[in-house]
């Protein structure tokens, strides 16, 4: 399970979300055409800033049906938002 948190830069939590599962359609992604998500990984943990959040929203909307289910691009996207409307905030994608 990968799950997403919105955190300061002090690591304080702002926000979070249930994430998704790691499945093999994820492992299975082009890095070449999906940098972003291709570099998420069920065992760490992945971070991204203001300025990398419109390349992550981008290649989301680009992804085959099903690598990662709607209410989960929804959740991603809402903590997206908050990202790019604060400052200092990032997304952490949290492996277990």
């Amino acid at each position: 399970m990968i799950d997403l948190q919105v955190r300061r830069e002090s690591r304080q939590i702002v926000a979070r979300a249930r994430g998704f599962e790691w499945t093999q359609e994820l492992i299975d992604l082009d890095p070449a055409a999906f940098p972003m998500v291709a570099g998420l990984c069920a065992y760490l943990d992945t971070v991204f800033n203001q300025r990398q959040i419109p390349i992550l929203l981008a290649e989301l909307e680009r992804l085959p049906t099903g690598v990662i289910p709607e209410p989960a691009r929804a959740e991603v996207r809402r903590l997206a938002a908050l990202v790019e409307e604060g400052q200092h905030l990032y997304l952490w994608f949290c492996g277990d």
